[in-house]
């Protein structure tokens, strides 16, 4: 399973899938959805070889369930752990 640690120790799960080397594509899921909710998406653009990366937000799907931020400058923030 991969995972990054956030600052404020916030465990965000993601799937990374395709060639290093490929051109990236990254999917971000709303409210209530997980990463899971792209998989024909990933699997259509790993198809035609680009590199996918989906995760599942702080709250969601199998990353933390933290009490706290639940705002979009720390999804953004944890995106950029991500990148990272």
């Amino acid at each position: 399973m991969s995972t990054v640690t956030t600052p404020d120790d916030t465990v965000i799960f993601y799937k990374d899938w395709g060639p290093r080397d490929g051109r990236p594509i990254v999917f971000h899921h709303g409210w209530p959805l997980s990463s899971d909710d792209w998989d024909a998406q990933l699997l259509f653009f790993l198809s035609k070889g680009y590199r996918v990366i989906a995760h599942d937000r702080r709250g969601h799907g199998r990353s933390s369930q933290p009490a706290t931020g639940h705002d979009m400058d720390t999804y953004v923030a944890d995106v950029n752990v991500l990148a990272d």
